[in-house]
Order: structure tokens, then sequence, then C-alpha cells
């Protein structure tokens, strides 16, 4: 029973990682590329990075060129102002530790004397692989499960293998989630990347090739792209890519235009990339709106798909961190509109409890990256089940956008700051506008009803806008948050959610510990934690749920603590007085509250953030998302 819940399968634990990788074959120099590469994946998380080159030897050969530090880039690029690396083909990596401290000795590239690779993922039977190394006779000089990949393809190579029958050999033997570019000292024009789990990106251009985690990280070299799909593998020269399948076949992937714009990682007049993808959401909501609601007949458009969602008996929504409460939020609308029960599961749980999945359900998967390593599994999990997979995600190439049936693109553009705030705001217009579409289909909205939902999502963006009015106001108050150790967040309903994700928020960049409760949850525990030093954020807006959240509110009052009241300007006069202090938002519509209310926890987290001095972008310990499990 307990193998068949899958309790013995567990591997690791649920280590993050999302480190970046770029690797370029040209006829030029390529270390400060490989650093600018580096530079966009910043916001992917990191503890340290590295580059290696190709560089000629004294007596006319090849060797490998190394320089990796700990820390921030800049670290790097000191490192490489006093020992350049030199080289026209080359490969660099940012490192998110999962095996080993975050040390120059673990940081990537791994090298032996005849191989060098940069690796993205989690090798799960690197223990057993390193202990035959060992047996073997060969040295390891780091803690990670990547040199050993290195080790076992220079075996390879030493006893006579070609570098493609290496790789072929080694691939086979590893288990687990990779990406990985490599370089071979005998083989100065030649590079091979693999993909399992990890994504990976094939770059073109003229006279020179590259690899890279993805698009934007190759966005300054070349727009002309292919992604490397599940088991391939592939030879990159100066003139071309060579891809095999998993099954060591030639295959053609498709070349397509990126889109990935170098100046999307530009922060412009903003201190931080957070402050900037804040106040883009009146935008990106606007633009992500504008492509699933018909202004013109006040209907929903859902882009083309092959099955009919009147006949969806029950939703199965998987998601993870941010996500998971948009998705939180979204059980509310498909309960209430389309009248479809909606059972909610974090993604690195939901297949251990072995759920039961009824014909007739669609499976509904929220990502941001589209390669969120647990939210992956659980999909083809569903997929496997029968389930009918529908995804909302920011970037259409992914992993999950390739495997759904129905497709539901964000259009937030490249998010680079740690904590998701544009992307949130994003996936919930796309999971509102499903609801309604579902309602109609479903026979729960008439047409006039769908009008009044249209006009309502349509007035989001002026309301985010008027949410953005009060960031002075909310950067004022944030010294008095600042101080605490610990702060509460309260919601009811839709707004439940919404608690969950400020106190996320305040807990990522602040390092405050933070905790949302539905408000009617107070006084069956939480509320022992109250007292004067414990601030108490409440989202209330007017209306239905308005008097008993004020109620809750009242019961933390009259035990000392000091409360921040979210409301508009109703909600402020009827409840406001005696706070330590109130944050107006507009008067909106039910339906839109959680967008817009997210505006002000943003950036309560943000200022707090800020005033604490703490890297607000790149937040300690966090990656941009969870690539391995």
């Amino acid at each position: 029973m307990l193998a068949r819940l899958g309790w013995q399968q567990e591997r690791n634990g649920d280590l993050t990682n999302m480190c970046g990788i770029i690797g370029i074959v040209s006829e030029t120099g390529v270390a400060d590329r490989l650093v600018d590469g580096l530079k966009r994946m910043e916001y992917r998380g990191y503890d340290s990075a590295g580059v290696c080159t190709l560089d000629t030897d004294n007596n006319g050969g090849h060797e490998l060129v190394r320089r990796r530090a700990k820390g921030k880039l800049e670290n790097l690029v000191a490192e490489l102002a006093g020992n350049p690396a030199p080289g026209t083909i080359g490969i660099a990596h940012t490192r998110w530790a999962t095996h080993g401290a975050p040390t120059a000795a673990n940081a990537h590239p791994h090298a032996t004397d005849r191989v060098a690779l940069v690796h993205n993922g989690i090798i799960e039977n690197y223990k057993p692989l390193r202990d035959e190394l060992v047996a073997a006779g060969r040295t390891l000089e780091s803690e990670t499960d990547s040199e050993v990949v290195a080790h076992l393809v220079s075996q390879q190579i030493e006893v006579g293998a070609s570098p493609e029958d290496a790789v072929q050999t080694v691939l086979p033997r590893l288990r687990g989630a990779f990406a990985l570019a490599i370089l071979f000292r005998d083989h100065p024009g030649m590079m091979i990347g693999a993909r399992r789990g990890s994504p990976l990106v094939v770059g073109y251009a003229e006279g020179e090739m590259f690899l890279g985690s993805d698009a934007l990280a190759l966005a300054t070299l070349t727009q002309r792209i292919a992604y490397l799909e599940e088991g391939d593998w592939v030879v990159l020269t100066r003139d071309g890519a060579e891809i095999r399948d998993t099954d060591n076949a030639p295959v053609q992937r498709e070349i397509t235009t990126s889109g990935a714009s170098a100046a999307a990682v530009e922060k412009g007049n903003y201190r931080h990339f957070m402050q900037k993808e804040i106040f883009e959401q009146p935008t990106v909501v606007g633009q992500t709106l504008g492509s699933y609601l018909r202004q013109s007949d006040g209907t929903v458009a859902l882009p083309q798909f092959d099955f009919d969602l009147s006949s969806v008996k029950r939703i199965t929504i998987v998601a993870c961190g941010t996500s998971f409460y948009a998705g939180m939020v979204a059980k509310y609308w498909f309960e209430q509109f389309a009248r479809v029960p909606v059972d909610i599961d974090v993604a690195s749980e939901f297949r251990y409890r072995d759920p039961v999945l009824e014909d007739g359900g669609l499976a509904l998967f929220i990502s941001q990256s589209g390669e969120t390593a647990d939210t992956l599994a659980a999909l083809r999990h569903c997929k496997e089940a029968g389930q009918t997979i529908a995804v909302v995600v920011n970037v259409p190439t992914s992993s999950m956008a390739r495997e759904a049936d129905l497709l539901l693109p964000t259009h937030a553009g490249p998010e680079i700051g740690v904590a998701s705030t544009k992307a949130f705001t994003c996936q919930l217009a796309v999971l509102a506008a499903l609801a309604a579409n579902m309602a109609v289909k479903k026979g729960h909205m008439d047409r006039a009803e769908e009008q009044e939902v249209v006009r309502h999502l349509f007035e989001a963006p002026a309301c985010l806008n008027a949410a953005l009015g009060h960031d002075e106001d909310i950067e004022a108050m944030a010294p008095l948050i600042a101080p605490a150790r610990d702060v509460l967040y309260l919601g009811r309903g839709p707004d439940y959610p919404l608690a969950l994700e400020g106190a996320l928020k305040l807990k990522e960049i602040s390092y405050i510990h933070a905790e949302g409760y539905a408000s009617g949850e107070m006084k069956h525990g939480p509320i022992a934690l109250i007292d004067e030093d414990v601030p108490v954020i409440v989202l209330a807006p007017s209306g239905p749920l308005f008097e008993k959240t004020v109620s809750n509110m009242e019961e933390v009052r009259a035990r000392g603590g000091q409360i921040v009241l979210i409301s508009d300007a109703e909600g402020l006069a009827a409840a406001g007085e005696g706070c330590l202090a109130t944050i107006e938002m507009p008067s909106v519509h039910p339906l839109i509250a959680p967008l817009v209310y997210a505006v002000p926890v943003q950036l309560l987290a943000y200022h707090v953030a800020c005033v604490k001095g703490t890297d607000v972008d790149q937040p300690r310990n966090l990656a941009k998302s969870v690539t391995v499990e």
C-alpha cells in the first residue's frame, strides 16, 4: 500500500534549482558574452558562478580554462579581470546549491583534464556513480552531483571513445533531471548539450551557435532558436547543430523566432525589477484580458481546443507557491459561476496522495515558467489517467505548454524578480475568463451576465492603476511594519488566498515571518499569537463579507493587535478608526477585487524589504522556478 501511494519513491527531497546555462561556439572571444548571458539569467536565483573556455596552450594543443567565484556575478567579473579566460568556445553557469555548499569549489563548470561541463538539475543516483568512480581511482574535487557526470564522460574519452559516443554511453546511466553543456579539450570546435527534465535552447547565428537555459539568455546573441525536447541531445559546431532524440536517432526541431527582448531585462527608471513589474500590471493585465475578451460584443473567447467545456464534471487544479494561490481564487470562481466542483493541490503533494481522477475531468495546471518540476510531473500523471489538460502559463513554448490540450497563455512578459507579481495578476485574469466561459458553456451564465462580467474585467487595468496611486502612502507606512518579527494577514472568501499571497510576499523578500489566515479561523488558535508587537494586515473590501471580517478584526484589536486595514473608502469610513494604518483601494466589483488587492500586498512587501535593506530581486535561498523535485 505504501509503495502504491508513492512513499517509497522519495528521492532527495523537494530540492529547488533553477541554475542558468549558456554556451557559445564562435570564431571570436566568448568570455564577455558568456558573462552577459549569465547576467540575463540572474533573475533565476544563484549563489555562485563560473566560466570555462578552451584556449591554445604553449605546446600548440588546447587547455580548459576555468574561472569560478562564490556569490554574485560581480565576483566572477573581478576574477576574470585579474585572470582572463581567452578562447572562442566556452560554457558558463550560475549555480543554485543543491548538493554541496555554495563555494567556489562547488561552483560550475566542473572539469577533468579532458572534459568540462555545466549542469542544471539533479542527478538522483549520483552516490552510487560517485562510489564507482572513487573505486576506480578517480579523484573528485567537489561535493556536487554534477562533477560525477564530467568524470563519467571523461572516463569514456580516455579509453578512446569519441565525444558523441561518450555522451551516448553516459546519458542512459543518469537518473534525474538535467540540462548539460559539455566541452572537450581535444575537440576545440565542438560542444554537446543534453536535456532531460530541465529546459535547454539551441541558438542559431551566422558562423556561431549557442546553448542557453532560456531564450532570454540568448536575446542579445540571436533570435533564431530551437527548443530541445525531452531526451534530446545535440552536437554544436560553428556551422550548425545535429540533434538526436532519446533513442539517438537524428531529428529536426523547429527553428522559431524567440521574440525575447534584450530591453525586457532592463530596470529603466525603477530601483528594482520587482518594482518595475508591479507597475507594469495595468498594462500586462490589459494585454492578457484583451486576448480573451471581445469588447465589441461583451463575450469571452478562448483559444481553439478539441473538447467540450460543458462536459467537464470536475476540475483538478495543481500549482505551486503564488500560482497555487491564484488557483485558490479560481476555485471560488469556478464553483460560484460554473457550478463545477474543484479540487486543488500543491503540486509537490498531488501524486503522493494517490488522487481519485474521475472520467470527464479537467486537470488545470498553473505555472509562470511552465517548467516547474513538481507541476510538470503532476501534469503527466493526470494525462496518463485520461484527464483533459489545461495549462495557464507565461511561457507558451515551455514543456507544460507543449503538452496541454488547452493552452491558456498569460501575457505578462519576462518576470525577472524572483517574487512573482505581474505573473500572478495575469494568471488571475486568465482564470476569471476561463471560469466565465465555462459558466456560459454550462448554461449557468446568460448573455447579460456574461456581458457584465466582461465589462468588470475590462475595468481591472484602470483599477490596478488606481491602486498603484497609493504607492507613496504604502512606502510611508513601511517603517511601521519593518521592525516586526511576525506579521499576520487576514481575509475572507477570495481575499483569503490574497492573505496567503501577501504573507508569502513579505516572507520571500523581507525575511519577516508572516502567515495568512481565513479571518474566521483566528479564534480557532492563531489569536493566541496576538499582542502589540504583531501587525495584522486585514484585506476587507466593502461588500457581503465585510461585517464578518470587521468583527474578526475587532477581536484582534481587543487583544492589542496593531491593524493595517486595506479597504475601499466605504470600508475605511466604517472601520478604519484606531488602526495602525489604512490603505485605500478603489471601489471595485468583487470579481476583480483579488486582482486589485494584490497590488497593496505586493507594494507593502516591497517597501518593507527596502526599509530592511534586503536583496529584493534575488532573495536568499530562492530561485525563480523549481526545476527539480
